[in-house]
């Protein structure tokens, strides 16, 4: 048996208003259904943005939210795994680890310095001595 558009399977052809009719219902379905979603989400947005108050941080802050904004834009547009950004990580890396490993290591060495002067020199009086001697050298007055 064969079925052709101009002879449908049950014997009757459909006439051409009913179907017109029938898609126009529901594409206006489609067309209010997708009104809707768009209203809830735009109330969405609005509520978001009245809950962070986007208007007033950018007012108060206009640097740091473009920041915000790049960094963002950044991330969502897939560079967070690219040559770039290891090179960059690598660099606040050395950064952060000298601006926090140099004032240790220099209190260290002082505290060693201190108590080795404290041996060698014998006491107090000493060390102290050695240590204008050096100011001295270095051109600065006692």
């Amino acid at each position: 048996m064969e079925t052709r558009a101009d002879n449908p399977p049950n014997g009757r052809a459909a006439p051409e208003s009913a179907t017109a009719k029938k898609l126009g219902k529901q594409m206006e379905k489609v067309g209010h259904t997708a009104e809707q979603v768009w209203d809830r989400t735009r109330e969405s947005f609005s509520d978001f943005g009245d809950t962070i108050d986007l208007k007033g941080r950018v007012s108060r802050n206009p640097y740091g939210t473009v920041a915000a904004a790049i960094g963002i834009g950044y991330v969502l547009g897939g560079g967070l795994f690219t040559p770039l950004t290891s090179r960059i990580v690598r660099l606040g890396v050395r950064i952060g680890l000298r601006l926090a490993v140099l004032p240790l290591l220099k209190q260290e060495m002082a505290e060693i310095v201190d108590s080795l002067e404290e041996d060698v020199g014998g006491g107090r009086g000493e060390a102290k001595g050695q240590a204008s001697k050096r100011t001295r050298t270095r051109g600065e007055e006692p």
